[in-house]
């Protein structure tokens, strides 16, 4: 899962991205409502957090211009004021969702992981990826094979998620990186092998779901 964070405000966008790759998924930040547009444009975000009080155009105006240029990944906006017009506003401009600071970290992962079930369900059954006998809860953050959990890492984790979102696609190794690992990490894609071998060993009989792809790289067989 790869969220785009929109924040001018250092200290906080740091934040929201180190708790985010805490939690398994890969983050960038962007500090201006221009500089979010083009990423967003050029980068398949599965969220984006987007903070209201930003120089330039605010967020309200740089939701309604992701939306008409096409970007419909789900927007949570950020904002420190509660008025109920402020959000209506986002909301008619095409956010999602609205999180009024100060907020728990854990609420915005979890509206995160929610804005996105509902965004991708038709892969998801209640919130969970499923191929033969694999299922990843990713409320609770579980992962079960042939019924048995497995206790993986949350790289492992975020690997595991991203093969399983792209059923029956075949991902070259750079795309896996760009998918489970943070942005700025220094990785090779000889990394991404060491990481496939950590799962199907954790996996068990049910590791035969993740396809070696000659010369390119890995794909989860779909049911």
């Amino acid at each position: 899962m790869r969220v785009l964070i929109v924040e001018d405000e250092l200290k906080m966008a740091g934040l929201l991205r180190r708790g985010l790759r805490e939690d398994g998924m890969a983050a960038d930040v962007a500090v201006k409502g221009e500089d979010a547009l083009w990423m967003a444009g050029a980068t398949d975000y599965d969220a984006i957090v987007l903070d209201v009080m930003l120089p330039g155009a605010d967020g309200f105006e740089v939701c309604r211009r992701l939306r008409a240029d096409g970007v419909w990944a789900p927007v949570l906006m950020l904002t420190a004021r509660d008025a109920v017009e402020d959000r209506v506003a986002g909301l008619d401009g095409g956010a999602d969702d609205y999180l009024v600071k100060p907020f728990a970290f854990e609420e915005l992962s979890a509206r995160l992981r929610a804005l996105v079930r509902r965004a991708d369900g038709a892969q998801r059954e209640g919130g969970i990826l499923r191929a033969g006998g694999i299922a990843l809860d990713e409320t609770r953050r579980t992962v079960t094979a042939d019924g048995c959990p497995v206790n993986l890492t949350a790289r492992e984790f975020a690997l595991l998620e991203a093969l399983l979102r792209h059923a029956g696609q075949v991902l070259s190794r750079d795309q896996l990186l760009d998918l489970a690992w943070p942005a700025g990490i220094a990785v090779t894609p000889n990394t991404v092998d060491a990481f496939v071998a950590f799962l199907r060993r954790k996996l068990g009989v049910a590791a035969d779901r993740i396809e070696t792809v000659r010369g390119i790289g890995y794909r989860m067989v779909a049911p």
